[in-house]
């Protein structure tokens, strides 16, 4: 089953051309393909441009075939990176040790939460864990950039009021602490990584989330960061890289592990959210200092990884 289900997936993959894929996908036949790539050439227009203005093909589809196709790209090269470390059998040498834990330094009380005695399915799916977290420099990088920034001026500054903000929700119980925390931090100004930084996919310290805004892994991450400092344990924390199945872009959130069962916190509701109430993010994979998980649904047995996107 697997092999036939790679070698469709490697047959879309070969085909690198719009018109390609949209004949693939049964939306062009190869004669209005051959006709309207004539037609681009004489015209010198882009070959989308030709296809909407001839009514072949919608704007809609278009967009839908493109990011299908992107999508498909990130899914494989994340599946190869799983396959790759299962194969090492998660080698000793590779686990997640090489986080720099720079939460531990702006800690306002020690753990204060037994850890995590289970992990209940995200969103129905099953999940592979990892504990090898080299293939994930954007999560490892940020740490170490925010631990090294720790000394400056600028940040013990922004850390100092994020511990005055967290200073009264000390000895509240994982569920209050979570709503409280996603509400302080959804105040923050949303920004995408290309306006805030020329790039688009960036992983913000918190110290730079506090002072420029970001997007939503920075505001998962500056969550993470708060209940860490409230002295919840990493083993009842991830960062999660989901598919918003309404708006068709990757997204992310972050999982606070209650014992109540899972609370999603999000930059694009208001309130935190018991998981199981939510239906419409497929989880692509999850994330903390200790280790990643690969999440799959179990209907068709595939699972899509993408770049967060909002």
């Amino acid at each position: 089953m697997h092999r036939g289900i790679f070698s469709k997936l490697q047959s879309r993959l070969q085909k690198n051309r719009l018109g390609e894929l949209l004949v693939l996908d049964g939306v062009l036949s190869p004669t209005q393909l051959k006709e309207a790539l004539t037609t681009s050439k004489t015209s010198g227009r882009q070959l989308g441009s030709v296809l909407i203005a001839d009514n072949l093909v919608s704007k809609t589809a278009i967009r839908r075939t493109l990011l299908e196709q992107f999508t498909l790209r990130c899914m494989m090269a994340s599946v190869a990176v799983f396959i790759s470390i299962a194969s090492m059998g998660f080698a000793k040498q590779a686990r997640a040790g090489q986080v720099v834990d720079a939460t531990a330094k702006i800690s306002l009380v020690q753990t204060s939460f037994k850890k995590a005695a289970y992990h209940p399915k995200l969103f129905g799916a099953t999940e592979k864990k990892s504990t090898s977290l080299k293939a994930f420099d954007k999560w490892t990088g940020m740490f170490k950039r925010f631990n090294a920034s720790l000394n400056t001026s600028e940040a013990k500054g922004e850390i100092a009021k994020l511990q005055r903000d967290l200073e009264g929700l000390k000895g509240l119980s994982l569920s209050k602490m979570a709503y409280s925390v996603n509400f302080l931090m959804n105040k923050k100004r949303y920004i995408s990584d290309k306006a805030n930084y020329g790039t688009n996919d960036y992983w913000a310290t918190p110290v730079e989330f506090f002072q420029r805004g970001g997007d939503c892994e920075d505001f998962a991450i500056a969550k993470y960061t708060a209940l860490r400092a409230l002295g919840v344990p990493d083993n009842r924390l991830r960062v999660a890289i989901v598919q918003d199945l309404q708006k068709n872009i990757p997204h992310a959130v972050l999982i606070v592990y209650t014992d109540e069962g899972p609370l999603l916190l999000d930059n694009q509701i208001k309130t935190a959210k018991s998981a199981d109430k939510v239906s419409h993010y497929k989880p692509i994979f999850s994330i903390n200092q200790e280790a990643w998980w690969l999440h799959t649904m179990p209907k068709n047995g595939l699972t899509r990884v993408a770049t967060a996107a909002r």
